[in-house]
């Protein structure tokens, strides 16, 4: 079961991973992957793109979906082998469910856009 970690802006993706003052961590079933077992969200005590590497770690995530991610913060995430998937808009449940739908990854279009239209 991957655990994921969504930084949040409201209920959606944040769009920068260092502005976000919000997570969201949950869990996929192993059996049917785009189904979420467990999840909470974690308020933080401010903005800051270190702090939340060492959440990332603390919490053993195994994939982190953003918006925007400076390179910095990206090289070091997939340095400590966490799978980092940016460039995602959409509402964190849903965000989720497409990576266990395996509509998000490695080699999928540069914007995620999964907000429906209209």
């Amino acid at each position: 079961m991957p655990r994921l970690l969504i930084p949040l802006l409201g209920l959606e993706v944040a769009p920068r991973f260092d502005l976000a003052t919000e997570v969201w961590i949950g869990e996929l079933d192993a059996a049917t992957p785009e189904h979420i077992t467990g999840s909470t969200i974690i308020v933080l005590p401010q903005a800051s793109a270190e702090d939340l590497c060492q959440l990332i770690l603390k919490e053993a995530v195994d994939v982190v979906l953003c918006g925007g991610i400076e390179e910095e913060f990206y090289d070091y995430l997939q340095w400590k082998r966490i799978q980092v998937i940016d460039s995602v808009i959409a509402l964190a449940d849903d965000a989720a469910r497409a990576y266990g739908r395996g509509e998000l990854g490695p080699g999928t279009p540069d914007i995620r856009v999964l907000l429906p239209r209209g």
